[in-house]
């Protein structure tokens, strides 16, 4: 583990620049009371130094000639007790620009300094506080978009993916332990073999599992892309103003009307949508349309979902009929088949008979809260995490895959005979890795790149 060189006291505003009632500077550092006390006039002449921990005072920051700069409320919180593991005091001003880069230029004079990107989180780090898996959950949680985005990096914050770790380290040492054994014993005969196997096996198992959940991580904390798809006049634009609850695409009986993608987002129960308007599927000879064309199919590749639309009043020909089974073979997977206008005909496009198919029309408002329950049941599909905790981010995602990596490696070794002594060395190896997830081995480099994604208030 990296030590805590820089010893000096920081500051920084922990809260948002713009416009609001207050703002708050964080100090931290082993003479982060003294210093603010130096620039702080309490009520009755009491001392900063003199008041007991967490507790909040009343008074004013004053500058070097003793003017009072504003009215503030000092929390006073010591070590070992506080976020960095050092001495800490918050000040809660009123949020003037001008008065908070003030009140921070006076603490730096009394000798403190500007804190870098994510520097207070950093210094919780190195001083025990949270492991660096907490830490990278505090940033998601900051940054997090979605209200699942938010539960899953309250979760990893609360220790969820930190306890899974020390159980797979626990399993990985005592693997070590049968391994050691059998060496021991070697002259004996006595082996532990099976159980090292069967531990190796479970602890792949649970990796595996936890690193299918990256790519679930995209639909929570980026939201879900859902694509309507499906030939000219089909109804796409008309069901996507239905879906999003208000026109954003233009509708007319002229084939060929949407020629680009149109996009809109909306928030439903706590995730982030993203519906796409696609220009229709056919053969054309206008150059912008066939880009819009080209743009449909790239929407149906990287759509999280996909709303085939086809009508109900049309006969498809052949060349059309053959598109919608190339889409459906081929993504059939994230695809919902959606029959629109069923209030004027009941036509199937030959290839979708054997599909489930929702039936709605947008004009009649027939079946469309069973269509968005349609989608709230894939979408639920696409975020369902299960038991495992769910990985944040790359570094987290590479780390455990080197390990599976490492892992296997190590299953291949062993298939005909266990060399004891390079097997104890080989997962040696493996915990080391785990021990870079949550920060107990990790570079000084390493820390430097994770903070840098921080802002200086955290």
């Amino acid at each position: 583990m990296i030590e805590l060189k820089d010893e000096q006291v920081i500051v920084a505003q922990a809260t948002a620049q713009g416009a609001g009632a207050i703002a708050m500077l964080r100090i931290s550092g082993n003479r982060a009371v003294e210093i603010v006390d130096s620039v702080a006039h309490l009520s009755g002449a009491k001392k900063l130094v003199d008041q007991i921990s967490h507790t909040i005072h009343y008074g004013w920051v004053v500058d070097k000639s003793g003017q009072s700069v504003d009215q503030v409320l000092f929390l006073i919180m010591r070590a070992p007790k506080t976020f960095t593991g050092q001495d800490v005091v918050e000040i809660t001003c009123h949020n003037n620009q001008f008065l908070v880069e003030q009140i921070i230029d006076i603490i730096i004079g009394a000798g403190a300094r500007l804190a870098d990107q994510g520097e207070f989180t950093r210094r919780a780090v190195l001083n025990g506080k949270v492991d660096l898996v907490q830490a990278e959950a505090i940033n998601e949680l900051i940054h997090a978009q979605t209200s699942q985005a938010l539960k899953l990096s309250l979760q990893q914050l609360k220790g969820s993916f930190s306890a899974w770790i020390a159980a797979i380290e626990k399993q990985l040492i005592h693997v070590m332990a049968f391994c050691e054994a059998s060496f021991e014993f070697l002259d004996e005969e006595i082996t532990f073999e099976d159980q090292i196997k069967q531990r190796l096996a479970q602890v792949q198992k649970d990796i595996e599992q936890v690193l299918q959940t990256f790519d679930k991580r995209q639909y929570v904390t980026q939201g879900v892309r859902i694509a309507l798809v499906g030939s000219v006049n089909a109804g796409k634009s008309s069901l996507f103003n239905a879906l999003i609850n208000r026109q954003r695409a233009i509708v007319t009986d002229i084939a060929g009307t949407t020629r680009d993608t149109i996009e809109a987002g909306m928030y439903s129960d706590g995730a982030y949508l993203t519906f796409v308007d696609t220009a229709g599927l056919r053969d054309s000879d206008d150059v912008v349309e066939k880009i819009g064309i080209d743009r449909s199919f790239q929407e149906v590749t990287s759509a999280d979902i996909v709303l085939l639309v086809f009508d109900a009043t049309a006969s498809y020909a052949q060349e059309e009929i053959d598109l919608y089974d190339s889409i459906i073979q081929k993504y059939r997977q994230k695809i919902i088949v959606v029959q629109n206008k069923i209030d004027a005909g009941s036509n199937i496009v030959p290839c979708l008979q054997d599909q489930e198919i929702i039936a709605v029309s947008v004009l009649q408002s027939i079946h469309i809260d069973q269509l968005r329950a349609k989608i709230d049941e894939k979408i639920d599909s696409l975020m369902q995490v299960g038991q495992s905790p769910c990985l944040l981010n790359k570094r987290q995602y590479n780390l455990l895959l080197l390990l599976q990596n490492d892992l296997q490696a190590i299953d291949q070794s062993i298939v005909m005979k266990i060399d004891y002594e390079l097997l104890a060395i080989r997962l040696q190896d493996a915990i080391s890795k785990l021990s870079e997830l949550t920060g107990k081995t990790v570079t000084e480099d390493a820390l430097n790149a994770i903070f840098r994604e921080f802002c200086v208030g955290k």
